[in-house]
């Protein structure tokens, strides 16, 4: 086993300096970085998250966290999902109306603002935008612009335990304005297209994302989804390209029994 550990630890220390050239190269420099790396990733931001009571106030409210993981839960069903074994898919609500978001950190820790779950009107919307951020953290978009962002060299001390401070100060930074959670166009259309197949296979209407959409757009203007827009871009092409997966699909109307409106009002009515 040590001897192992030594190769890697070679190959390592040859490899991972090219990686700064990987972004234009086209290599995945996330290659390296496992999804066991992503989870000790997660861990440390929870913990960031947990201790900053001004910036993040957790709801502490069973009721509340318990219907949300539980949607959660019968996303992880999907045959789909790769790491649902590995990553421990956490729900954490944080206690604030004026902010329309949800994020996901490294290793599949998923964050809920209050402002999120008042704002949407069924359960399908919900559990299209819970489906959505698992498929960040199943793509591993956190963790690959988390590697773009700090280098191949901090990449090498986190895989091989010799920078455990440096640990410490990513996850004390990372979450500063959200500035690092915030996703691609190319990310945010592969997180649509994953939402959708994951919720093919439930009891949701998969096109749940296409009210949350329209919802953001007759709201514009509104202050409460800055923070909401700016990690997470809505281009007119984002739109289409769900109209089209639906379309292709041959997806059947949305009805009472696969958006789930009545049951969602009853659960919006009980949030403190």
């Amino acid at each position: 086993m040590k001897y192992k550990a030594f190769i890697k630890r070679c190959i390592l220390i040859i490899i991972i300096p090219l990686l700064s050239f990987s972004c234009e190269d086209g290599i995945d420099p996330s290659f390296f970085f496992s999804p066991q790396d992503d989870v000790s990733l997660g861990k440390q931001l929870d913990s960031t998250i947990s201790v900053n009571p001004n910036e993040y106030p957790i709801l502490n409210h069973t009721y509340t966290k318990n219907y949300v993981q539980n949607i959660v839960h019968e996303i992880l069903k999907s045959p789909e999902i790769e790491f649902k074994d590995v990553f421990p898919y956490k729900v954490t609500i944080i206690k604030d109306d004026k902010t329309i978001n949800a994020f996901a950190t490294p290793g599949g820790y998923i964050y809920v603002y209050t402002g999120l779950l008042k704002f949407v009107d069924n359960e399908a919307t919900l559990a299209a935008v819970l489906a959505h951020e698992i498929a960040h953290a199943e793509r591993r978009h956190a963790a690959k612009r988390m590697i773009k962002q700090y280098g191949a060299q901090v990449l090498l001390s986190l895989l091989l335990g010799d920078n455990s401070s440096q640990l410490v100060e990513i996850g004390a930074n990372l979450l500063t304005g959200l500035a690092f959670l915030a996703n691609s166009r190319s990310d945010e259309f592969e997180a649509d297209e994953y939402s959708f197949k994951y919720l093919k296979t439930s009891n949701w209407y998969p096109g749940g994302i296409s009210y949350f959409f329209d919802k953001i757009k007759s709201n514009e203007g509104n202050s409460s989804l800055t923070k909401l827009l700016s990690t997470h871009p809505l281009p007119q092409d984002r739109i289409d390209a769900v109209k089209k997966m639906l379309t292709d699909n041959n997806i059947s109307a949305p009805t009472e029994s696969t958006i789930f409106s009545k049951k969602y009002s009853t659960f919006k009515s009980q949030i403190p």
